[in-house]
């Protein structure tokens, strides 16, 4: 698939096809180059076409789309760097003094010349001034989620820092948008008499349209989780612990080279239902449904990506409940193209109440659908929630992933398929390849004196009723 996006003025191609990992001189791959100035291009846009003067970044997604800094995922979440870009001026990154120095050796797209002016004392004219250089990299921390004393006076360092940076560009009377902070770091903003506002939405909207390198990004991270799945599926049997199928994906993934594996939700048998979003060490056992959430991360963009297996044969009410969240599935995809809204997909999918749940909120993210990229969710957000009265327009360059779910009618297990995908000019083009359009039944093959494979059973052997047997009233 090739097609054009709209990016700043640019009509670039881009493409889902795959490449190798590593950057080479003999084929046009990734350029990181572009990757870098042509976010910041989309944040200033934003920016510009906002009523912020300045935008101040804590969220690690936020500061990388910004500045293209990282500094490892052991820091993700200690709110300890910040980064803040202007209308006027470069992205500055405040960082822990070594990984500072480290940006200043090697990213050099942080190497700005400021425009404040110094007094030079050597100057043959009283009072005459001089330009005075500045790296967009710095030294400097937060607070540290308050493991830090408050009265060493680290919040108040961090407003000082934002106020002079400021004013420099003339811009201390405009209000800051700022995306998550601490509240010591919000109050001593506030003192130092800025403005603060929300700004997340300035991120969130740049980031909801990704561009061409972005796109090449994400596919690789799924194509990685491709072959996760397929050694998982082999990998599958009774006697699997949930917590093992968790180890050996992420062995795969980080053998290929993946950055950060975020996170194996693997659940199986009567886990599946309800969902509890989170692994085990429960023993896998013949005939078990299970479900699987790939999130892992190249170069920082990632993947959310479910796939639902049987573990050696299916009943007809697993067999039935995949059909279903299949079913639900295609009919979403169906209706993905610029134009389109979230509420339109919505309302392909069942009601809270059709699925044993007495509201939306109550069985919020199981018909569900969200934006990847530097984060597994954000815009847009597909979700009967919040969608049918706050539709957002679906536009080419968007890349989502669309979740569902459904309970088998045994009681004992559920179905759940998600499928990543990016906006073209005419529809979409699904980038998850692991096949899923039928149930797969994974493990040890068992075969009745027939001869034949026992791939489907009329019911589960423990549950011998109607409703275990998959039959409708």
């Amino acid at each position: 698939m090739t097609s054009t996006i709209d990016n700043l003025g640019d009509t670039p191609t881009y493409s889902t096809a795959t490449t190798g990992t590593n950057a080479v001189d003999w084929e046009q791959r990734i350029s990181y180059d572009r990757l870098r100035s042509e976010r910041l291009a989309r944040l200033r846009a934003e920016l510009e076409a906002s009523d912020l003067g300045a935008l101040l970044a804590f969220d690690f997604s936020n500061i990388r789309y910004m500045s293209a800094t990282h500094i490892g995922t052991w820091a993700m979440d200690k709110m300890i760097r910040f980064a803040l870009v202007t209308r006027n001026s470069d992205p500055v990154v405040w960082d822990f003094g070594s990984a500072a120095r480290h940006h200043q050796l090697y990213n050099p797209w942080l190497a700005t010349t400021t425009t404040e002016m110094d007094a030079d004392p050597h100057a043959p004219h009283h009072g005459a001034v001089r330009p005075r250089a500045e790296n967009g990299s710095r030294a400097g921390i937060s607070t540290l989620r308050g493991a830090f004393n408050p009265d060493a006076g680290i919040a108040e360092d961090v407003a000082a820092k934002i106020r002079r940076e400021l004013e420099k560009f003339g811009l201390l009377g405009e209000p800051l948008g700022v995306d998550v902070v601490e509240l010591p770091v919000l109050f001593a903003l506030q003192k130092a008499g800025i403005d603060v506002v929300d700004g997340q939405q300035v991120f969130m909207r740049a980031r909801s349209i990704k561009t061409r390198d972005e796109i090449s990004l994400l596919t690789q991270a799924a194509s990685m989780v491709d072959a996760a799945y397929d050694h998982l599926y082999e990998f599958l049997r009774p006697g699997v612990r949930e917590n093992e199928t968790v180890g050996l994906v992420s062995k795969v993934l980080y053998d290929l080279g993946s950055e950060y594996v975020e996170g194996v939700n693997a659940i199986s048998g009567e886990r599946c239902s309800p969902h509890p979003h989170v692994y085990s060490d429960r023993l896998i056992r013949p005939g078990d449904p299970a479900f699987f959430d790939i999130l892992h991360s190249f170069n920082g963009y990632r993947t959310c990506y479910y796939r639902t297996f049987a573990v050696g044969s299916a009943s007809s009410a697993q067999h039935d409940a995949y059909t279903r969240a299949r079913e639900y599935m295609d009919r979403a995809i169906a209706l993905v193209r610029p134009g389109a809204t979230t509420a339109d997909i919505v309302s392909q999918w069942p009601t809270a109440q059709e699925f044993g749940f007495p509201d939306e909120e109550a069985a919020f993210a199981l018909q569900y659908g969200h934006g990847v990229g530097l984060s597994i969710w954000e815009k847009p957000i597909f979700s009967r929630l919040v969608s049918l009265d706050h539709p957002e327009e679906l536009k080419e360059g968007m890349f989502f992933a669309l979740e569902t779910y459904w309970p088998s009618a045994d009681g004992v297990g559920a179905a759940r398929i998600e499928e990543e995908l990016v906006v073209t000019a005419d529809g979409c083009e699904v980038v998850t390849k692991f096949p899923a359009e039928e149930l797969l039944v994974a493990g040890q093959r068992y075969y009745s004196v027939s001869g034949s494979p026992l791939l489907h059973r009329s019911a589960q052997s423990h549950l011998n009723t109607a409703a275990g047997r998959g039959e409708r009233a």
